[in-house]
């Protein structure tokens, strides 16, 4: 059985994510917070050598990626292995640049919730998704179903990319989708009502047939 270790890093921050919008597939550029962002997050990662890098094809995921990159101080990859549309962010449809208390509450008030947080408290990320779709005029949002069909291609790019047992490798991911990762696999552990800070580590290992967190949100 391979076992690969993945660090896990939220992109920095963008415009969208000060105006408190959804992104999802559209983009917004990184702030200067958002360059400092990812630069702090390489400086916690230098020391650590990675033998695959792994992004979604959105631009902030990719500076992301590429800044903690050239930061790191070890014989790493120099850009990233893969850039793939599998490890986008949730698609919004057309709530995508919607304010995000807005949009949530557009999902959740047919059903007695008014927020993401009341959401997902009451029920889960899974649920907030197939509610999105519901509540879009055109049901183009990804459903839950939807999310994950495409998500786990991406997990399955990097389970299957040939790496040895052992192997480091940077995943540079989006808010909600880190979130959706820590609702499935972390156990319970965690604070799933907040997204993950921009530029925040966290640390999973990857086998042939899991994915389990060892920390969140650093």
């Amino acid at each position: 059985m391979t076992k690969l270790n993945i660090y896990l890093v939220r992109h920095g921050q963008t415009y969208y994510n000060i105006y408190n919008k959804l992104q999802g597939w559209s983009n917004s550029p990184l702030t200067e917070k958002g360059k400092q962002d990812a630069k702090l997050a390489g400086q916690k990662v230098k020391d650590i050598q990675f033998a695959a890098a792994f992004c979604s094809d959105l631009p902030r995921a990719i500076e992301t990626c590429q800044t903690i990159l050239d930061l790191n101080e070890q014989a790493s990859v120099k850009a990233p292995t893969a850039i793939s549309p599998f490890l986008r962010e949730q698609f919004y449809g057309v709530f995508e640049g919607t304010e995000m208390g807005q949009a949530w509450y557009l999902a959740g008030a047919p059903h007695g919730c008014k927020s993401f947080k009341d959401i997902v408290t009451k029920y889960s990320i899974g649920q907030a998704k197939d509610w999105m779709k519901e509540a879009d005029p055109f049901h183009d949002a990804e459903n839950n179903f939807e999310y994950w069909q495409r998500l786990d291609q991406g997990i399955d790019l990097i389970r299957h990319a040939g790496l040895p047992d052992g192997t480091n490798v940077l995943w540079v991911s989006h808010g909600n989708t880190v979130l959706s990762l820590v609702e499935r696999f972390g156990e319970g552990k965690y604070d799933i009502t907040e997204r993950p800070k921009n530029g925040s580590l966290s640390k999973l290992v990857l086998t042939d047939d899991d994915l389990k967190f060892e920390y969140y949100d650093h």
